[in-house]
């Protein structure tokens, strides 16, 4: 047989398009995976975390995919069979998001109008918008990957395993109602993610004030605290001071109008924050002494402990007596008071801020789980014990309080502050932070078990496992899988009226029998929110709380979801894991990497995965993130059809983006691939057709290449191009 002409031009991209042709008509990746399934070959075992569905995909899928298939293909290819299903993140935010703009959806109120079932039709809808683009996009990468038999997370089947995952962690008492600090729009009564709450940040104008609390075993002296939310200060409970930092005791000398120093006029804050109440005493002909004197330094340690009368009288029934460690208006201390700005002294109002609630839980000047001091309704107005300005809305408060705190003295400065503040998306109206209840995994509880299950990992790179994601794990908090929304998976917790009775259920099943409805198959909560149980303690009616999950816990349950464990398939999942193989992103390390560990770890005390590759980001070519309204990057579909998506995938996988590094995405690096790999391929490749022709031609017969004759040849280029070949 003649050897064939190969022609002097080629198009990489027409090439992958036949072949992909090929690939179609061969149904070859099913056939593969046919054939090696009744080889009854050894399984090694993927996960595909799943994208949501909710946009096309970008570089930093296609790298991820990359990755993925070039690892599948090798184990297949070395004897095993690789089950590879693409998976859809249905739920969440980012599909709510979409739907709430198209119906111009404003709060809570517009979706209890038109009512959840219709909401969540809606967004039931739209999830499936670009699943043949991304199957389109994904082939055309050459990624062998099974769509047909793919999951999704709003699949009926699959949230039953998300429940049985739940009630499982429930059962083993990993699961408590606590609160949460969250962005709260008070004209629309709900809170929002931090996703929303940075959608609309604008400059305001708001009071910056100063005030003073004695101290009880000095009460002469007080420490003085800032504040750009008088709003928050009748819920004060504590001050918190940096360990680390240097506090000055100082004597005010009445010179400067601009304070009204306490009676005492002995005052304590950070001293590298004098200017907070000096400004004047960071000039260079600043004279020393001539506005306050320095009476002792001392490290913030010395503070941490002493208690302080409290400005208001609403919450002192819980002052902490003398030498106890628990209760209100004691000086606490935590890394996370800076000297940027303020006094190096902040007040805390656990109801009010993140950290604030943390840290007051951290020192016992409240419980966790249990209720918060929280003088503030749902419409983000005054309720009792504040009595003053009952009714008013926090904002308008604020004149009233700072007036009152003058009248007793305790104001020491006030004045405006210029600073960038998040508003509502949907109202426009300035948003506060809020304590909401919320569920909870005790995940500090699991802390030592998720380290030491790190360790039984293989990353790449180590670093990444050893640094970013061990301290992550190391320092992890109790997590909130709780979401006051609409279109996810229900919590399947149904509870009395005082939280004292609560039932978690696991399954379809239980839920038939604990309700007497042999009707149910879909567990959305247009479909389960009006089922109630019965009360085994005589408390009547047990109704469904209203949040859904967290759509990181639906992720992070994909292992068995997927498979719909433990319902089905029980022998296989637990014969194949945990997982050989998994591949993401750097960003999450504090995403499906930490809830895929946390979860496995809950349920059985095993890491979720044996073998991780991390990539890096991958950036426009200015070094900006990717913005489709920037239009700093190339449409991956027109790259692939001028290089090809051959090009695309080696100019990716050879570069430090797969050590977890940033990569500056230039068209011109791919094309250089093309010019640097690809052509002298097809050049050598067209080279030695045309000898192997020409060989033909002169001894009249036909070339047959052996592997045995290329083996024992004494040529010197021969044994270079056999060791260059064998690495």
């Amino acid at each position: 047989m003649p050897v064939p002409e190969v022609p002097q031009n080629i198009s990489f991209p027409k090439e992958e398009e036949e072949i992909l042709k090929l690939w179609k008509e061969l149904n070859a990746f099913h056939e593969s995976m046919r054939i090696s399934k009744e080889a009854s070959r050894p399984e090694y075992t993927f996960y595909d975390g799943p994208p949501f569905a909710t946009g096309l995909p970008h570089y930093g899928h296609i790298l991820a995919g990359t990755i993925k298939d070039v690892v599948t293909r090798y184990a297949h290819q070395t004897g095993h069979h690789v089950s590879r299903r693409f998976g859809w993140d249905c739920h969440g935010l980012p599909v709510e998001h979409l739907i709430d703009k198209k119906l111009k959806i404003k709060g809570r109120q517009d979706v209890m109008d038109m009512g959840i079932r219709k909401y969540n039709s809606e967004c039931r809808g739209i999830v499936s918008k670009y699943t043949s683009e991304w199957e389109t996009i994904i082939g055309r990468t050459g990624r062998w990957i099974d769509f047909k038999n793919d999951y999704k997370t709003m699949e009926p089947w699959y949230m039953e395993s998300v429940w049985w995952v739940f009630k499982t962690m429930f059962d083993k008492g990993l699961v408590y109602r606590g609160f949460r600090v969250m962005a709260y729009s008070t004209a629309c009564n709900t809170p929002l993610s931090n996703f929303e709450a940075g959608l609309n940040y604008k400059d305001v104008s708001d009071p910056s004030v100063v005030v003073h609390f004695p101290l009880l075993d000095e009460p002469d002296v007080s420490m003085v605290a800032w504040t750009t939310t008088p709003w928050t200060l009748p819920s004060n409970l504590a001050l918190c001071v940096n360990t680390e930092f240097d506090y000055v005791k100082i004597r005010d000398l009445g010179k400067v109008s601009a304070i009204k120093p306490p009676e005492s006029k002995v005052m304590i804050l950070c001293k590298s924050r004098l200017e907070q109440l000096y400004p004047k005493c960071k000039k260079k002909d600043y004279k020393k002494g001539s506005e306050f004197e320095i009476l002792e330094t001392f490290k913030g340690s010395t503070l941490v402990g002493k208690r302080y009368k409290p400005l208001f009288p609403y919450y002192q029934d819980g002052a902490a007596k003398e030498g106890s460690d628990s209760g209100f208006f004691r000086v606490l201390s935590d890394g996370y008071v800076t000297d940027e700005n303020g006094t190096g002294i902040v007040h805390q109002a656990p109801a009010f801020g993140e950290d604030d609630n943390r840290v007051c839980i951290h020192w016992k000047v409240v419980n966790k789980g249990e209720d918060l001091p929280c003088p503030i309704d749902v419409n983000g107005r005054f309720t009792e014990p504040v009595e003053e300005w009952k009714g008013l809305g926090v904002k308008e408060a604020d004149k009233g309080i700072c007036e009152a705190l003058k009248a007793s003295g305790r104001l020491v400065k006030n004045e405006k502050f210029v600073h960038s503040y998040p508003f509502c998306w949907r109202s426009d109206t300035p948003l506060i932070y809020k304590a909401v209840p919320a569920w909870f995994i005790a995940v500090e509880k699991i802390k030592s078990d998720l380290v030491k299950n790190n360790m039984q990992t293989y990353w790449v790179p180590n670093n990444v496992k050893e640094g970013r994601f061990h301290n992550w794990l190391k320092d992890a908090r109790d997590w909130n899988v709780s979401r006051n929304r609409y279109w996810g998976a229900p919590l399947p917790l149904w509870v009395s009226d005082d939280f004292e009775e609560i039932v978690c259920v696991g399954s379809i099943n239980e839920l038939k029998k604990l309700t007497g409805n042999d009707s149910i198959t879909d567990i959305h909560r247009e479909n389960i929110d009006d089922l109630t149980i019965e009360s085994k303690k005589g408390k009547g009616k047990l109704r469904r709380v209203d949040e859904v999950f967290d759509c990181w816990f639906e992720s992070g349950s994909m292992p068995y979801a997927q498979s719909h464990y433990p319902f089905e398939n029980k022998e296989r999942f637990e014969k194949n894991f945990p997982a050989d193989f998994i591949a993401e992103g750097l960003d999450q390390t504090r995403g499906w990497f930490y809830t895929l560990m946390v979860i496995s770890t809950a349920l059985f005390n095993k890491p979720p995965f044996k073998n991780l590759v991390v990539n890096g980001l991958v950036l426009a070519e200015d070094g900006k993130k990717m913005s489709k309204s920037l239009m700093n990057y190339p449409d991956p579909n027109i790259v692939m059809n001028k290089h090809g998506a051959d090009a695309l995938r080696l100019y990716l996988t050879n570069s430090p983006v797969v050590r977890a590094e940033e990569l500056k995405f230039s068209e011109g690096g791919v094309q250089q691939v093309v010019k640097t790999v690809f052509l002298p391929w097809f050049n050598s490749f067209r080279f030695f057709f045309q000898n192997a022709a020409r060989l033909e031609e002169e001894l009249k017969t036909d070339f047959i290449p052996t592997a045995e004759l290329a083996k024992a040849s004494d040529n010197a280029m021969d044994k270079w191009i056999g060791a260059s070949l064998q690495g």
